[in-house]
């Protein structure tokens, strides 16, 4: 089997690349990996087995049309990955996440519809949902994003149910909370905070860390990536929930605690924009029709992440200069 995955240079689709390659998934041992990235700030090939002899690599932009119809033949599946993806960058610089998240999903579709691909994964976000004050979103709640990152996410959603609606393209989408795990760019929550700390920085807390989020790991999210992969329904949509919801605030505390910290290193600062209150996702279609379940506990994996940043400074340092965002 040959899958290509597109924005795999990155954080979750490295993982998921890693853990193909690995065997950890069964239904697809000995699978041949194609990976599109291109290696924006986000991506690196340190992420990448890159000697791996079922790796195969190419620098490319998803826009690229002539690229992807080069690239597409011969392949049994797409797994859809790239994306501008952090909030705070696209309240700045809105036009590349509607070129990349849209135009480029619309690009990816299109090739893969000629090539003759006979299933592609789409992989979107929690946040298509927009925001909720009490229980939590199923697959059939509408969307109703507020941030531009959010709004490039939900039409690249609406653009790929039209493929599988008007064209019989097999297309199905994936919605996760919000993840963490190793090779994280430190623009995000909790390697920004992580990393602050272990260099003896403060941390900067939006508002009064009100903002509710569910957390997944890495892990869970590319096993449920996965199963959608392997036994999801051609236009269906899944949540993947990780289970544990807490306030910035709280997960805050968590990281103080962990790196040895107290409050003195939290600095608040001024609310982003628009920011969404509170993100819960009800993932009981996946649990019940994929047998998805996550494994991995928070306090199982935030332990192991900050000793993860801690052993790898080589790996974040670089980085440190050049982040935009200030999680949250």
């Amino acid at each position: 089997m040959r899958i290509l995955v597109t924005g795999a240079a990155g954080f979750i689709g490295s993982h998921f690349v890693r853990r193909l390659l690995a065997g950890d998934y069964p239904e697809h041992a000995g699978a041949h990996v194609t990976v599109l990235d291109a290696l924006t700030y986000a991506g690196s090939t340190r992420n990448l087995p890159m000697d791996h002899e079922r790796l195969e690599f190419h620098q490319g932009d998803i826009r690229d049309r002539d690229l992807l119809d080069r690239l597409m033949p011969g392949h049994d599946a797409v797994v859809h990955l790239a994306a501008e993806s952090h909030v705070d960058r696209s309240i700045a610089g809105p036009s590349e996440f509607v070129r990349t998240n849209v135009w480029g999903t619309q690009e990816v579709l299109d090739a893969a519809l000629r090539s003759g691909v006979r299933t592609v994964v789409h992989v979107s976000t929690d946040e298509v949902y927009g925001a909720i004050e009490s229980g939590s979103w199923t697959e059939d709640d509408p969307l109703l994003p507020n941030s531009p990152y959010a709004a490039s996410k939900a039409g690249s959603d609406l653009i790929a149910r039209a493929y599988w609606r008007t064209h019989g393209l097999d297309v199905r989408i994936t919605r996760c909370a919000n993840n963490y795990g190793p090779h994280q760019h430190i623009e995000k929550l909790i390697p920004l905070f992580v990393t602050n700390l272990l260099s003896g920085r403060t941390v900067p807390l939006y508002g009064d860390g009100r903002h509710r989020r569910e957390w997944i790991h890495v892990d869970d999210h590319c096993r449920g990536i996965h199963l959608v992969l392997a036994k999801g329904e051609p236009g269906g949509v899944y949540n993947i929930g990780g289970g544990t919801e807490l306030s910035n605030r709280e997960m805050t505390e968590r990281l103080l605690e962990l790196c040895g910290a107290d409050w003195s290193m939290v600095r608040h600062v001024t609310d982003r924009k628009g920011h969404d209150v509170r993100y819960s996702l009800d993932d009981g279609r996946i649990r019940k029709e994929l047998g998805y379940e996550p494994v991995r506990s928070l306090d199982e994996g935030l332990r192991e992440i900050v000793e993860w940043y801690r052993d790898n400074p080589g790996w974040w340092k670089p980085l440190q200069g050049a982040r935009a965002g200030r999680g949250g």
